[in-house]
């Protein structure tokens, strides 16, 4: 049977469980061996406060998990960022759960902004492909430096920069609501390039992984 959940969107009265949801970000960042731009307690407080994050539990009220919006370009581009499930509950749907009201709040947010993401996993490349994401090069996301920075916090930041922010472990999706593809349309389309897809990411991580290994011995 699966487990329900109430995803909701979050404000002041749960800010109580930011510096949970931190560290929780910074142990699955450091499982996976990969960077997430690192957040304090209070800016999660301050994203709370502000309307922009959804926050899930099960039914017993343990907390489940958790995801914030970002904007960049004066709100031309909307990222929703530090998606994170509770250990406990992953595997259980939950992450699509919260992808899906993260994205509704974007676009009831900032319904002219394009929201983009970056993942290494083929599982959330599909669960943007349900939304109408497609994949796209780097140079179709924020040129904002900010944005750029929060990547610093990654192992793979200097492969980032070495590419000049063209390519990096990450793939790149975005949502264009002037010019998207239906979810049905993403969906089937992702069916029939999955394969393809998990070929590309293995490949990218091998040529660029020893890419930075060779740096790392030439220096």
């Amino acid at each position: 049977m699966n487990q329900a959940f109430k995803v909701l969107v979050a404000d002041s009265s749960y800010a109580g469980y930011a510096s949970a949801i931190c560290e929780e970000m910074a142990a699955s960042a450091k499982a996976r061996g990969t960077g997430i731009a690192k957040r304090t307690p209070e800016y999660l407080e301050t994203k709370m406060q502000e309307g922009k994050a959804v926050i899930a539990f099960a039914e017993d009220g343990t907390w489940a998990g958790f995801c914030y919006i970002e904007t960049w370009g004066h709100g031309e581009y909307v990222a929703n960022s530090g998606l994170i499930v509770s250990p406990l509950f992953r595997k259980s749907g939950l992450a699509k759960q919260i992808k899906q009201k993260i994205f509704e709040l974007s676009r009831q947010k900032y319904p002219e902004a394009k929201i983009f993401g970056l993942t290494t996993g083929l599982a959330v490349m599909k669960i943007n492909s349900d939304l109408g994401y497609e994949p796209v090069t780097y140079s179709e996301l924020t040129q904002d430096d900010n944005f750029w920075q929060g990547c610093k916090s990654c192992v793979n930041y200097d492969i980032l920069m070495s590419k000049e922010r063209k390519n990096c472990l990450c793939t790149a999706m975005l949502y264009d609501p002037q010019d998207h593809y239906t979810p049905a349309e993403t969906q089937t389309d992702f069916k029939k390039k999955a394969k393809a897809y998990e070929r590309l990411l293995n490949i990218k991580r091998l040529r660029l992984l020893g890419f930075k290994k060779k740096k790392k011995i030439i220096l």
